[in-house]
């Protein structure tokens, strides 16, 4: 598959640390429609939304949010960053996104995950402690109601079903490509290549070595399990830019966004950050050098998404990050990803 570029957001409500403005839910969900029409229009290919069910983020229904943006868009791909295999339901989620694939006419795809907030398990009533053996068993049934009708099926979560057929089919009987998404289960990454799905890496949250080993431990897997070789594994990848035609400025603007931006607390100062993970504060060519860079982590991988808007980054600068990235970054990166891939 071609290599993708997307956007990415959380939904953090967060206050602008400056004080310029003033934020709420209502502006807050409008904006990530926002967000998404100008990924649409700068060029990028995917746009994707979190789910979370606390404060400070507000995407608790990411389909009702993608099937709007849906309706305002004709081309990007649209997905999460995740859905919650863990605490939603499988027959729930084989609807809503086989619904949100017809009503987009196919432009839809998902990353799956545990989510990264302990108190949301008992909220829907499971436990924590399940939260790897919830995964593997809602995907198994998850994977089986989009292919299978008629489906008997019973298991340690849930209440058995008989003959049960999920309702709408997908969209030209194709089901929504999956990504499985992880921090720090190699559970995730050995689900993701059982079945031959992609395995996404969220690339912030920890040193890049550290994604580094869950993405060659899946590709072994991946080829292990008979889907091709272990280079032509599916992967995806993390990450985070803001951008200045002066890296100077770029850094003094943006270090109070940084402070602001929960992903990165406990982490160290920007320049840490920067050091070890995919954060990168600077002018285009910086950002262009270190992502390009990346491959020497992950190898050939074929989705890169960027994160945007956290830390409360007002919209305006939002959708200028974006218009930068879109016509300054993004066409070098594709350039040159594709004509190492047509020399290799």
């Amino acid at each position: 598959m071609a290599v993708e570029f997307g956007i990415f957001s959380v939904g953090d409500l967060t206050s602008d640390p400056l004080g310029t403005v003033r934020r709420s839910e209502h502006n807050r969900l409008r904006d990530i429609t926002r967000i998404a029409k100008k990924a649409e229009e700068v060029g990028f290919d995917v746009f994707a939304i979190g789910e979370h069910h606390n404060p400070p983020f507000v995407p608790s229904s990411p389909t009702t949010i993608l099937g709007y943006i849906a309706a305002q868009t004709s081309r990007i791909t649209l997905s999460t960053s995740t859905t919650l295999i863990t605490t939603n339901d499988p027959v729930k989620i084989a609807e809503d996104y086989a619904t949100l694939q017809h009503l987009s006419d196919g432009r839809v795809d998902l990353m799956l995950g545990r989510g990264n907030t302990a108190e949301v398990y008992p909220w829907f009533g499971k436990d924590l402690r399940d939260g790897i053996a919830l995964a593997v068993e809602n995907y198994a049934l998850l994977h089986r109601l989009w292919r299978e009708e008629g489906i008997d099926w019973s298991g340690r979560f849930r209440t058995p079903l008989t003959n049960f057929t999920a309702v709408p089919r997908p969209y030209l009987d194709t089901p929504p490509f999956v990504w499985h998404g992880s921090i720090r289960s190699p559970e995730i990454a050995e689900q993701a290549a059982f079945y031959g799905d992609g395995f996404f890496a969220n690339n912030l949250f920890m040193h890049m070595s550290h994604f580094e080993r869950l993405v060659g431990f899946y590709r072994e897997r991946f080829e292990h399990y008979g889907h091709g070789s272990a280079d032509a594994a599916i992967v995806g990848a993390g990450g985070q830019a803001f951008v200045r035609a002066r890296s100077q400025d770029a850094i003094e603007e943006y270090r109070p966004y940084f402070a602001n931006t929960f992903t990165y607390q406990g982490q160290g100062n920007l320049e840490e950050v920067m050091a070890n993970t995919s954060l990168t504060v600077g002018s285009p060519q910086q950002v262009i050098d270190r992502y390009l860079s990346m491959k020497e982590y992950y190898g050939e991988y074929q989705r890169q998404l960027f994160l945007v808007d956290a830390g409360g980054l007002p919209i305006e600068l939002v959708l200028e990050q974006l218009e930068l990235l879109g016509s300054e970054v993004i066409p070098v990166l594709r350039r040159e990803w594709e004509s190492a891939r047509s020399l290799s």
